[in-house]
């Protein structure tokens, strides 16, 4: 038996178990979806948080890289800055040297322009004195052919004047003359005109008066043939004038109806003129406005091709002076570095030279003056006054020049004594040779030496040598004979050498 006072567990039913149990999933389902709220929150605050630092790191990162790259990048700048002060300086002091050049140059082109003014003027004066002398002596000459002329003029017109009374003597009698006949005819042509006159007025009285009898008949008869035609229109046309005023009272309607309409349309044409006026005026207005707005248009263009074409004038000539500094620029180059390379080659030559140079040059590489004192006091005896500017400046220019030439002229000469003394051994060294083939000729035998003239080959007692003939006496207009020449065998002169 169960306790009083205590309630006995009643069995629960599978309803309520699936119920209770559906809560229990249910509760499980929302601590879950709690648990996944709080770990994604959790993970949005960390992720927040990761962000925020990985910010800050990347900007002190940057910070940091920028003062790096200041640093590395004021030190380029510095060296730029460094090469492009040194790069100015010397384009500066090659500048400065190009305008002291150009200002030694321009004062000697005003020296220059000075002098050649001068002598212009000088000239100028010369040739106005001469134009003077000249204009002197055509106005003398002027002055001689215009008196001859008015001479001559003088005596042309008294002549012509006198022939000009008689010949008015005689037109005017010709014209009295002339008159007195014209008068005459004038008078007979009046009679003439008179009776002819006459006579063509009765004719034409008689004709008229003809012609007025037959068309009186005419009109007569035609008269009769209209008033029988009148009738028979009339008769005609009777129904046809009842129809006309039916018409006519018609006509009339139509044209008070017509009138009425030309009123309203000559108002309508009124008001189309006023509009008209106005929309001339309009035009006129706008027209004038146009044209104040084209020709500002014109004015303006017109500027605008002027400015062009400084604009491309001043770019011509800009190019043009850059082109022209340019070749100017290249062919200073050009010549520089030929000058150069010259005097590279000329030191190259010198040092090659002073190998060959012997102890005496080495000791005096200058010789004296070779002048003798008569020639030096002759040269200081010439008067300066003869010496012109330009020869004074090259003069003075090339004094420091004085020594090499002096060495020039002696290489100069010693070049030329050897050529010479070349020459001159070549001659002997073809005498030589030419004894020494006629020696070998002379002693060997061949068809070639058996061909030509041999001294050393005698058959029965004659040799092949011309016979010398008998010298003629020779005439003044005749040619000289050749000369001949004496032969020495080559081996007696070696015998005699050796």
């Amino acid at each position: 038996m169960p306790m009083k006072g205590k309630k006995a567990k009643t069995p629960l039913s599978d309803e309520e178990q699936l119920l209770l149990f559906q809560q229990k999933l249910l509760a499980e389902e929302e601590m879950a979806k709690k648990k996944e709220r709080l770990l994604s929150q959790f993970l949005k605050i960390k992720l927040a948080k990761e962000e925020h630092n990985s910010a800050v790191s990347l900007n002190r990162i940057n910070t940091q890289w920028r003062t790096i790259l200041r640093d590395a990048k004021t030190r380029d700048l510095h060296k730029d800055i460094e090469i492009l002060s040194q790069t100015f300086e010397r384009v500066v002091d090659r500048k400065d040297y190009v305008i002291k050049s150009l200002a030694k140059d321009l004062s000697a082109a005003e020296e220059q322009y000075a002098r050649a003014l001068r002598s212009h003027l000088h000239n100028v004066d010369q040739l106005l004195a001469l134009q003077r002398c000249r204009l002197n002596l055509l106005e003398e000459s002027y002055n001689m052919e215009l008196e001859a002329l008015t001479k001559e003029f003088e005596t042309e017109r008294k002549t012509i004047i006198d022939q000009h009374e008689k010949e008015i003597c005689y037109l005017q009698d010709v014209f009295m003359a002339m008159e007195q006949s014209y008068i005459d005819s004038e008078y007979e042509s009046k009679l003439e005109f008179q009776s002819m006159w006459d006579d063509l007025k009765n004719k034409n009285i008689e004709e008229k008066h003809f012609l007025r009898l037959q068309l009186e008949n005419t009109v007569e008869y035609l008269w009769r043939r209209f008033q029988d035609a009148l009738k028979n229109y009339t008769d005609a046309t009777e129904d046809r004038k009842i129809a006309f005023e039916t018409l006519k009272v018609k006509d009339e309607k139509s044209s008070k109806e017509i009138e009425a309409q030309m009123k309203r349309i000559q108002r309508l044409q009124d008001s189309i003129i006023i509009l008209k006026g106005k929309i001339m005026v309009h035009g006129r207005d706008s027209e004038e406005q146009n044209q104040y707005i084209r020709d500002d248009k014109e004015l303006v263009l017109v500027q605008l091709r002027k400015l062009k074409a400084q604009r491309t004038q001043a770019r011509g000539i800009s190019q043009e002076n850059l082109v022209k500094l340019t070749l100017e620029s290249n062919a200073t180059l050009k010549a520089l570095r030929k000058i150069v390379d010259k005097g590279e080659k000329i030191l190259k030559l010198a040092e090659i030279c002073r190998k060959f140079e012997t102890e005496e040059e080495k000791v005096l590489p200058f010789y004296s003056s070779v002048l003798t004192p008569k020639e030096q006091e002759e040269i200081k005896e010439i008067n300066p006054e003869e010496l012109t500017e330009e020869l004074a400046k090259v003069i003075v220019d090339y004094i420091g020049m004085e020594n090499f030439w002096k060495r020039y002229n002696k290489v100069k000469l010693e070049q030329l004594s050897l050529q010479h003394r070349r020459a001159q051994l070549l001659e002997i060294n073809g005498k030589l040779r030419e004894m020494l083939k006629q020696y070998l000729d002379g002693i060997s035998v061949s068809d070639e030496v058996l061909s030509q003239l041999n001294p050393l080959f005698i058959v029965n007692h004659q040799s092949n040598l011309p016979q010398p003939l008998s010298t003629p006496t020779t005439q003044p207009g005749d040619k000289p004979p050749p000369t001949t020449y004496n032969i020495i065998e080559a081996a007696h002169v070696v015998s005699h050498i050796l």
